[in-house]
């Protein structure tokens, strides 16, 4: 005789339910790890004092979040924006036409030409920043170059200039992959359509391509600016420190002046932001 277990036989739903949960179980188990645990523990230091010897101090305040309108403060977040803006903005202008080439290759370059595009992540972060300092520090190529021509030497590091040379450098490559993929899927008979109504290839990418590919544009965007307005490695090191920026602070905060109430402040502020361009990218992107 069959037990009851045996004779009831599992439900589909309920069998897709246990396929769900086994599957989704290890991404879960690293976002609750790795993500929601650090953001509670971060957002918990805002609540309390900086010790005198640093660390934390379980007593309650606010101070934390009342200094993060002070103008030294603000001063740090509005460089950190027009740093992160003219990078991005930089990068749309290079990214746009690289992809939009790239999209018109035949399939077999376009591989190559996509392995190219990615060919920096190969190599290790810092190596490639050193890169750069080596090529625009004093008696570095780039000047040797330009004092042979007559046109130097100039200060080419050190300086906000650096800065977001180094991070579009870094990120161009992020805002080149989502604008691809933007434009590979768009219906070239829509293009061939406006061309045969007598538009011009101007007006074509004014009127059908460009807004087709809004999603792109705007995916790329975020992709740029939010790792370019927390960066703290290329302002250090490219920068010299003169320039200032959210991510050197938080370090700064957390590393030096071993304030981790006010360096958990700042940081919950950063990821806020973050979320508040994430929210505006996904309305944007819908009503597109």
């Amino acid at each position: 005789m069959k037990s009851e277990a045996q004779a009831r036989p599992v439900s589909p739903s309920r069998g897709r339910r246990l396929g769900a949960f086994v599957f989704l179980s290890p991404g879960l188990t690293y976002l609750v790890v790795l993500l929601l645990v650090p953001l509670v523990l971060v957002l918990s230091y805002t609540l309390f004092q900086r010790g005198r010897f640093g660390g934390v101090v379980y007593e309650v305040t606010g101070e934390n979040f009342s200094r993060l309108i002070d103008p030294l403060y603000l001063s740090v977040v509005g460089t950190s924006l027009k740093i992160a803006g003219l990078t991005t903005l930089l990068a749309l202008l290079l990214g746009y036409p690289t992809a939009y080439l790239i999209a018109q290759l035949p399939r077999k370059w376009k591989t190559v030409a996509l392995v190219a595009v990615v060919l920096p992540f190969w190599t290790n972060f810092i190596i490639r920043v050193y890169a750069w300092i080596i090529l625009l520090n004093g008696p570095g190529l780039l000047n040797s170059g330009l004092k042979a021509l007559g046109l130097g030497p100039y200060e080419l590091l050190y300086n906000q200039g650096a800065i977001i040379l180094g991070l579009l450098y870094s990120y161009l490559p992020l805002m080149v992959l989502p604008l691809y993929a933007a434009i590979e899927r768009l219906d070239p008979q829509l293009r061939e359509a406006s061309a045969n109504l007598g538009a011009s290839a101007f007006s074509t990418f004014r009127k059908v391509t460009l807004p087709l590919t809004v999603p792109g544009v705007l995916t790329g965007c975020l992709f740029v600016f939010v790792p370019s307005f927390g960066n703290f490695v290329i302002p250090e090191m490219l920068g010299g420190g003169k320039s200032v920026m959210v991510g050197n602070l938080i370090r700064t905060e957390f590393l030096q002046a071993r304030d981790w109430p006010f360096g958990s402040a700042l940081t919950l502020a950063l990821v806020a932001v973050l979320v508040v361009l994430l929210i505006a990218q996904s309305w944007v992107a819908r009503r597109a």
